[in-house]
């Protein structure tokens, strides 16, 4: 079993904020049509906003994961790819 993203499902599922801390006004332009748009289609601008800042973040958190284990993980495939699993020979699939 080569391993490509393991952890990745876990920095998603663990909360690297704090989703109880208070709100906090800011000002942001965007583009109007954009705004016009959203309030037209009743989207919550804080909720989608820090909805996309969820998923940014999170995919940041992914780059500099497999950056950081970058070489552990091409060691490991490597050694699979060359070895084997230890599981292959008990494997009936």
């Amino acid at each position: 079993m080569r391993i490509k993203n393991a952890h990745l499902e876990t920095i998603m599922q663990e909360n690297f904020y704090d989703a109880q801390a208070p709100k906090k006004s800011t000002n942001l332009s965007i583009n109007s049509d954009l705004l016009q748009q959203a309030k037209n289609h009743h989207i919550n601008l804080s909720k989608a906003l820090e909805q996309s800042l969820i998923e940014m973040l999170l995919e940041e958190k992914r780059r500099e994961w497999r950056e950081q284990n970058c070489e552990a993980i091409e060691d490991y495939n490597r050694r699979i790819e060359t070895a084997g699993a230890f599981s292959d020979g008990l494997r009936r699939f």
